[in-house]
């Protein structure tokens, strides 16, 4: 299955969780406020890989930090336990918002990168590519392993045993080809 995670839709045909995420946007308006910025939900919830208290995690492409920030505080700024603050990682300057709807978290992170170049929505792609091939199994073991207390990649990489660090690895890989990942994916699994 090959998910178009630009067009947020898909959410309305997932699990309860991804359903209950596109209600909770909808609700708040989340896409049609946020349009100008090609938001996307990244993450684990679009994956069917979250955790209870997984937040959703919306990336935005953002070249007006200040802009950015009030519209958010206009928009977002009722919603409970609300914050927002900018600062520059990596020579970006990144915004993020953080608040709770009807008791879930949102995380809106903005950057002045497309939205398919930024390394969430890269992690995200790669993962489904990589939980698609691996199967059932690979999903399950992968929600084990964050039951147990990893983070997303990190329970790729120990899954998936990926070499150095996995946030990086993870990004080499999504250029690889269908059949390169494919030979690794199932070399991995084969030898559990």
């Amino acid at each position: 299955m090959t998910n178009n995670f630009l067009d947020l839709a898909y959410l309305q045909k997932g699990n309860e969780r991804q359903r209950q995420a596109y209600m909770a946007m909808e609700e708040l308006q989340m896409i049609d406020r946020l349009a100008s910025y090609h938001p996307v939900l990244a993450g684990t919830i679009p994956l069917d890989i979250d955790m209870p208290d997984s937040d959703l995690d919306i990336i935005c492409e953002v070249y007006d930090a200040k802009r950015f920030e009030q519209e958010l505080e206009r928009y977002f700024g009722a919603c409970k336990a609300y914050t927002c603050s900018s600062k520059i990682v990596g020579g970006l300057l990144r915004t993020v918002a953080n608040f709770t709807h009807h008791g879930l978290a949102f995380e809106v992170f903005g950057q002045p990168k497309p939205v398919t170049e930024q390394n969430a929505y890269r992690h995200m792609v790669i993962e489904h590519r990589m939980l698609e091939m691996g199967g059932a199994s690979a999903r399950e073991a992968i929600r084990k392993l964050k039951a147990e207390g990893l983070k997303t990649e990190p329970a790729f990489g120990k899954f998936f045993r990926l070499e150095g660090d996995p946030y990086e690895t993870l990004l080499a890989m999504y250029e690889w080809e269908h059949a390169r990942l494919l030979h690794f994916i199932e070399e991995r699994i084969e030898t559990k």
